[in-house]
């Protein structure tokens, strides 16, 4: 089964004012970056689930046939419940978890983490610095355990009980702890 990135869209963006996965970043919407770095790593198939009535439509990545936008009807219960509103809507071997708003992950560590779940099948969190980032993967193995989890619980939360059977792979890439939360993230 190929690789599939489930990308999680929903949010309101409080902080950054409104606007932010279409926000200019070096010419291009923020989640055009995105969603480019998961494509050129090779993920098959790209799941972004939106809020409703959200309008992304200056994001030209979103058109990309491996793209799939699925609605969560109520993204107020938390991130997670968008990750599984896009599990339900995709299966793939590994599947990884990157939101929205982490445009600066580069496609050679969302790879790297990919191919290392594929080779381990098992959780893989990359790591820089000592600090656990995004792209988060898991085997198709562990895909049920994250759709049974409380929509309001976390990601994290779902996969604890796997994480001692996980596996942390130390990256380069500042990249996997870099989201944009206000405006000034963006430079």
């Amino acid at each position: 089964m190929p690789a599939v990135a489930i990308v999680p869209a929903a949010g309101k963006g409080t902080r950054f004012g409104g606007g932010k996965l279409i926000a200019d970043l070096n010419g291009e919407p923020l989640l055009d970056w995105t969603l480019w770095s998961l494509l050129d790593a090779g993920v098959a198939r790209v799941v972004v689930v939106i809020a409703p009535g959200a309008n992304l439509s200056p994001a030209k990545r979103l058109t990309d046939p491996r793209v799939t936008i699925v609605v969560n009807d109520d993204p107020s219960r938390g991130m997670l419940s968008s990750i599984q509103a896009g599990l339900a809507a995709a299966a793939g071997d590994p599947i990884l978890f990157l939101p929205a708003d982490m445009p600066f992950v580069a496609s050679s560590t969302i790879a790297e983490v990919m191919n290392a779940c594929i080779r381990r099948q098992r959780l893989v969190v990359p790591v820089h610095q000592g600090r656990s980032g995004h792209p988060i993967a898991i085997p198709n193995a562990l895909r049920r355990a994250v759709l049974m989890a409380p929509p309001t619980s976390t990601l994290k939360e779902a996969l604890a009980p796997f994480r001692p059977m996980g596996d942390e792979l130390a990256v380069g890439d500042p990249g996997i702890l870099r989201d944009v939360d206000v405006r000034g993230d963006l430079g």
